[in-house]
């Protein structure tokens, strides 16, 4: 399996802009800029969809994981902070969420960091990756 992303960028980094597409066109020309990254102008930037893939991506290989151990999981929100300092990123933050009925709070650590070490991006990331998983 194979999925595309795409840039378009004009000008130069710091005046320019651009925009990003995924290949389902879920998301479409969204505008991104230097301004959209390091300020507070309204559009996206690559931290944010970093963030959101890695949120995605981990909440999904949960819920395989706690499959796996015989449990259900009736919700898993994840919220993942990506910090870029001085043009590195050098920590991806999640925080999970998640009710799942029968299952103890020691086994759910264990099936959080089980998921935390081996969803693709946690995988993918070159960054420090930590986490606060607690059950509702």
């Amino acid at each position: 399996m194979k999925r595309t992303g795409t840039a378009v960028w004009n000008g130069s980094g710091k005046e320019g802009s651009g925009n990003l597409s995924t290949q389902s066109k879920s998301f479409v020309d969204q505008p991104y800029s230097w301004h959209t990254r390091f300020g507070d102008k309204t559009g996206t930037n690559p931290e944010e969809l970093i963030a959101s893939a890695h949120a995605g991506c981990f909440s999904m290989k949960l819920s395989f994981v706690l499959g796996a151990a015989g449990f259900t999981p009736e919700k898993i929100e994840t919220t993942c902070t990506i910090n870029l300092d001085n043009g590195v990123i050098d920590n991806s933050h999640l925080v999970v969420r998640a009710k799942i009925t029968g299952i103890t709070a020691e086994k759910f650590q264990e099936c959080a960091q089980e998921a935390k070490a081996n969803c693709p991006v946690s995988k993918v990331l070159n960054t420090n990756i930590t986490m606060d998983a607690a059950l509702l």
